[in-house]
């Protein structure tokens, strides 16, 4: 099951064409002879919201156990779903990919902008939550791992992108990437590659944030994602 990160989405469609949020992926996985679902989830509620919604669907599988490979928030969605809400006995796997495990300086600054101009306040009695946003912020993670302990029976591994060469990141994460590698050091362009870190390390590649999930033509996503998997076969998953 792959599950998408913060403002994710399975598929949207813009006019009349219908975009996947990992491209290229699925139908890469499928071709190798995997099983592929894509979880949906809310792009902007809270860990534990979007880990319930996830619980929900990894139990309507048929299958007994499945793989997960989430990116981004994603990743934090399951460790929860595994932790508290008794995923573990469903989930053979989790690959974590460019997941903030210890957060985002970029989540802490704009978690910090909502609360001082009152967006967060605005969108609230709108009925939009940014409970997301407030759950990426570094202090926020510190407290989730301290409180959501890895499921033994799980296997938990991770892969981290970074940015060495600007040209080959998207335009629109120069300016994250180059203040985050002031504050934290090497990063995606949204994550610092330090908190992408979590159980065993299986990839470390040159992919900004979005090109992890096919979204440039600098990166090989189905490839990258081919090579995960046989990861997780070769651990037994």
């Amino acid at each position: 099951m792959l599950v998408h990160g913060l403002f994710g989405f399975d598929e949207i469609s813009v006019g009349s064409r219908t975009h996947a949020y990992f491209r290229g992926v699925p139908e890469a996985l499928a071709q190798d002879g995997q099983v592929v679902h894509v979880a949906r989830v809310a792009p902007l509620s809270s860990v534990a919201d979007r880990a319930g919604q996830l619980a929900r669907c990894v139990r309507s599988l048929e299958a007994r156990r499945v793989n997960v490979v989430a990116h981004s928030m994603g990743g934090l969605d399951a460790r929860y779903a595994i932790a508290r809400l008794g995923l573990g006995r469903r989930i053979a796997g989790l690959l974590t990919v460019g997941t903030p495990h210890r957060g985002t300086p970029l989540a802490d600054l704009s978690a910090d902008l909502a609360a001082r101009l009152g967006i967060a306040r605005a969108l609230a009695a709108g009925g939009v939550s940014l409970g997301a946003l407030a759950d990426l912020t570094t202090a926020s993670m510190e407290g989730f791992n301290r409180e959501v302990a890895d499921e033994r029976g799980v296997a938990y591994l991770s892969a981290v992108g970074f940015v060495r060469r600007k040209r080959r990141a998207n335009p629109l994460l120069v300016p994250s990437h180059l203040w985050l590698l002031r504050r934290s050091g090497e990063n995606d362009g949204v994550v610092p590659a330090s908190s992408q870190r979590w159980g065993e390390v299986v990839a470390e590649v040159e992919a900004d944030h979005w090109a992890q999930v096919g979204w440039s033509k600098n990166f090989d996503a189905a490839a990258f994602y081919l090579r995960l998997l046989r990861e997780l076969r070769g651990m037994g998953c």
